[in-house]
């Protein structure tokens, strides 16, 4: 089995809440001087590699890096030290969004994003119906994105992103928005997705959805990687330093 993705000493620092803006100078200075009052790393020397077919379950109290990870790993952030290299492509599903466009329709995104994700026009017409079905949108499809409730956005952005053809799928808790029914269809699918081979990489406070997709788990505290284990063995640590019984 060969690594799907894999993350060396990975560090990115903010400044108030927003990417801190470095100089030229600041480019060729040390890591200690180019720390500024106000900034953070948000990740810091973080390490570690996830083999093709991997479940993994990221976990962690909020603003500890857990959603940075993966828009690291996504190529939508850039790292301020370090390295993540991903062998394949990746189906992002780490924002509310997914990407779309807020003044387009339902279905100019669909064909859009699929095909930026390199979906042929043939296979965008043949799943098109399917995709829009699943996200129980057959009404909408000439509403303008921005029109839409938050939980039909999420629908959408599940559908179209589980049918990418991309070895590795990142989720983030963006899932939570939707409704039970909608929730477990999802599920169905990430089951079928693991079955077929795809490595998942999952962020989520729910601690069932990480036991029941995910087989191993990543522990970050304080933008550090505490602990790289089993998801019981993970979880089971978080929940004592949460004071969790």
């Amino acid at each position: 089995m060969s690594a799907a993705i894999d993350v060396q000493r990975l560090g990115v620092h903010f400044r108030r809440n927003r990417r801190g803006r470095r100089s030229f100078k600041d480019m060729f200075a040390g890591a200690s001087r180019r720390s500024r009052p106000g900034e953070f790393w948000a990740l810091r020397d973080v390490s570690f590699t996830v083999q093709q077919g991997e479940s993994i379950g990221v976990v962690g109290r909020n603003g500890q890096g857990k959603s940075t990870l993966l828009r690291l790993v996504a190529g939508v952030l850039l790292p301020d030290e370090g390295s993540v290299t991903v062998h394949g492509g990746v189906a992002p599903l780490i924002e509310l969004t997914g990407g779309f466009v807020g003044d387009l329709t339902v279905r100019e995104n669909v064909r859009m994003t699929a095909g930026l994700h390199g979906m042929s026009k043939a296979e965008i017409a043949r799943r098109y119906d399917e995709m829009i079905a699943f996200a129980e949108l057959e009404d909408f499809q000439e509403t303008p994105y921005k029109h839409l409730s938050n939980g039909m956005k999420v629908r959408l952005a599940f559908s179209v992103v589980s049918q990418l053809n991309e070895p590795i799928l990142l989720v983030d808790e963006v899932l939570a928005v939707g409704d039970k029914a909608f929730r477990d269809k999802c599920y169905q699918r990430i089951d079928e997705l693991l079955a077929e081979g795809r490595t998942l990489f999952f962020v989520s406070h729910n601690e069932r959805d990480l036991r029941r997709f995910c087989k191993r788990g990543l522990y970050l505290n304080k933008g550090a990687l505490v602990l790289d284990a089993g998801i019981d063995e993970v979880l089971d640590r978080y929940n004592a330093d949460s004071g969790v019984k």
